[in-house]
């Protein structure tokens, strides 16, 4: 493997966790409808499954946020006008300080890669401000690309090739670290890019994947391998 002159890195449950804050503020704006004369879809259980099939949509790239926000709100028989999209989306990101949790050594791995000069950059899929902010509170300061201004998804190529000119480093000199085999490591590796399959939830990887160059199960790992990297057969 070459030497690595540039990361890119996933957010959502690579760099931190959200604890599922957009189910929460779906659910919060879900005591705004029923206020209002709006209706149920059965028990909170219910109301759970059917939230994380919606989200599941979105994130997916089915629709947008702003779209599964109305489709949320004319379930539950309100006029989804705009308003109710935007309290979800005030919501979220207010939640952000209160849910966002770093993964352990995000900050001091971030911090080494600095000091030794390697370009770095989040590519993830999401909305925005969202995302960037759950990266501030990530501890994470350098640029981010989200699906929804990019115009483009992962593991679809063009959003790698965009964090590729964000970085400003050649994909044979480029690891991606992410948490999703499909997404993360397939995307990055059609690339060009060399993936780091960062696996701390200890999970079986897809057989009917190529591996990733990597697996790290830390970010003490990580940084062992930019300070010694171990060249792949």
């Amino acid at each position: 493997m070459d030497a690595v002159s540039g990361i890119g890195f996933d957010l959502d449950h690579t760099l931190a966790i959200d604890n599922r804050l957009e189910r929460v503020a779906l659910l919060r704006l879900l005591e705004v409808l029923l206020a209002r004369g709006g209706r149920t879809l059965g028990t909170l259980a219910d109301e759970i499954e059917s939230i994380d099939a919606l989200l599941g949509r979105q994130r997916h790239g089915e629709f947008t946020i702003d779209d599964a926000i109305r489709r949320f709100v004319g379930e539950h028989g309100l006029e989804p006008d705009d308003s109710y999209v935007e309290t979800f989306r005030s919501s979220a990101v207010a939640m952000v300080d209160e849910f966002v949790v770093p993964l352990p050594g995000v900050k001091r791995m971030l911090e080494t890669l600095r000091r030794r000069g390697i370009a770095v950059a989040v590519l993830s899929n999401g909305w925005n401000p969202l995302q960037a902010r759950k990266a501030l509170q990530a501890g994470f300061e350098g640029p981010v690309l989200v699906s929804s201004e990019i115009g483009e998804r992962k593991p679809q190529p063009g959003a790698f090739e965009l964090l590729l000119q964000r970085l400003g480093t050649p994909p044979q000199q480029t690891w991606y670290v992410g948490d999703d085999p499909s997404v993360d490591v397939a995307g990055s590796q059609e690339a060009g890019m060399s993936a780091i399959w960062i696996n701390w939830e200890r999970k079986e990887y897809p057989q009917r994947l190529a591996p990733p160059r990597h697996t790290i199960l830390t970010f003490d790992d990580l940084l062992e391998l930019v300070v010694s990297p171990v060249h792949a057969p």
